[in-house]
């Protein structure tokens, strides 16, 4: 892979550093891998796992009613009239089909849900998504739709439906005060905003619950993801991490070591690289080793990049401890472009930068393990990423100034160039 080196000049490990910015070196061969370890303990995961959708327990409703609720309609498009991204079973006003087996192009009208969504949504994914071979794009469309829509729900303004549930509910209310207690401490969000978000995280683990269950949900994105598992034979427990991991943006807003931010990571990018891959294909069980690490970095680069963003949220996903060996504090961070000009800053980002690349690198032997039809994706995915990090590390840590981010331009030359080095010359 020096062809990423060539396109985007020396490693960063490389690049020379003044006398007043010593080299950072990592030997990660220390470091911690949460693949095979609980990263929870007991009695939460417990109350997680929990969480079950049953046919006994919702309204339900039979997929020949279509015909009835829609008389002659033409039901499957997923975009309006108005060119705006349409759930085919938004009129639905039901959890789960009757019917344990759903027809084909239901579930077909399900896929091309997800893949617009991504088309829209997925910004540096979807240029990587797309060359993947038809049954692992629409695999992974379906779990990027899952994973947004999680995101959508912690981070954004998306309400997601569940008919029947509400934040008032008894089993809304029993799940987030027993995962309160077990984690004793109070929310770091507004608590009407916590109720909320809390409660459309219980309902969604429910929708997922689905995708490993007899009954199938009525949202496409979960009719897809079912298929995607079945076909795939992808663990539960990774996409139920995932899922904890935003929950705990509403328990936590503060990371005081690296330790403590690689566990947050795990779950919100390590999680999706494991995902990914039994999706893409590979046999040398070390690629799930290097694809913990590929999250890792990714995730890594999304916290810097993303600083100014967080600060306003009042998150702060740098680990304390590495903050204040360079005499940087909280006012500092908040301080916004003023930090430029602390001392500790631009040595700061770049040891920070220095061990994210080691993640890279590592990530790095995952692509020669996968399957040579979807090599491209990851590996595009991660350039994309590799340029954002070169260009703060250009900029000498300045991300407040302005979000940074690759052109459409920059995109659809990097993907095109990755995508012919592996599908032309296999490397």
């Amino acid at each position: 892979m020096q062809t990423l080196r060539a396109l985007t000049g020396n490693s960063m490990a490389e690049r020379q550093m003044s006398d007043s910015e010593p080299e950072v070196k990592y030997d990660l061969s220390g470091e911690i891998s949460l693949i095979d370890s609980s990263i929870e303990s007991a009695p939460i995961e417990r109350v997680r796992s929990a969480v079950n959708l049953t046919k006994e327990a919702v309204h339900a409703i039979s997929i020949t009613a279509l015909e009835t609720i829609r008389e002659g309609a033409v039901f499957m498009g997923v975009i309006g009239s108005r060119g705006e991204l349409v759930n085919p079973f938004s009129h639905i006003d039901a959890a789960i089909w009757t019917e344990n087996d759903l027809p084909e192009n239901m579930i077909d009208a399900a896929y091309d849900f997800c893949e617009e969504l991504t088309r829209r949504e997925a910004g540096n994914f979807y240029h990587s998504f797309k060359y993947l071979p038809d049954l692992e794009r629409r695999a992974i469309m379906a779990y990027y739709a899952f994973c947004r829509r999680a995101d959508d729900i912690a981070d954004g303004d998306y309400i997601d439906y569940f008919p029947g549930g509400s934040s008032e509910r008894t089993e809304s209310i029993d799940y987030r005060t027993k995962i309160e207690r077990l984690i004793d401490s109070s929310p770091v969000v507004e608590r009407s905003s916590y109720n909320d978000k809390m409660s459309q995280l219980f309902y969604f683990r429910k929708k997922l619950s689905t995708a490993y269950g007899e009954v199938t949900s009525t949202d496409p994105i979960f009719i897809a993801l079912k298929d995607t598992v079945e076909t795939f034979g992808i663990q539960r427990q990774l996409l139920d991490d995932m899922i904890s991991g935003m929950e705990e943006d509403f328990h936590r807003n503060r990371y005081q070591t690296f330790e403590d931010l690689y566990t947050y990571c795990y779950k919100v990018a390590s999680t999706v690289g494991l995902v990914c891959i039994e999706i893409y294909g590979y046999e040398d069980p070390r690629a799930r080793e290097f694809a913990e690490s590929w999250g890792i970095y990714m995730q890594l680069t999304n916290i810097i990049r993303d600083v100014a963003e967080d600060l306003e949220r009042n998150r702060i996903y740098l680990p304390i401890e590495d903050l204040a060996r360079f005499g940087i504090s909280e006012d500092d961070l908040h301080s916004g472009k003023e930090i430029l000009k602390h001392p500790g800053w631009k040595p700061f980002v770049s040891e920070y930068i220095a061990r994210a690349e080691k993640y890279r690198e590592r990530a790095m032997k995952l692509f020669p393990l996968l399957d040579k039809s979807s090599r491209y994706s990851p590996a595009a995915m991660t350039i994309f990423y590799q340029s954002i990090m070169n260009k703060i590390d250009k900029n000498n840590g300045d991300v407040f100034s302005e979000r940074t981010q690759l052109s459409k331009t920059e995109k659809i030359g990097l993907a095109a160039y990755i995508y012919i080095r592996h599908r032309f010359f296999g490397l």
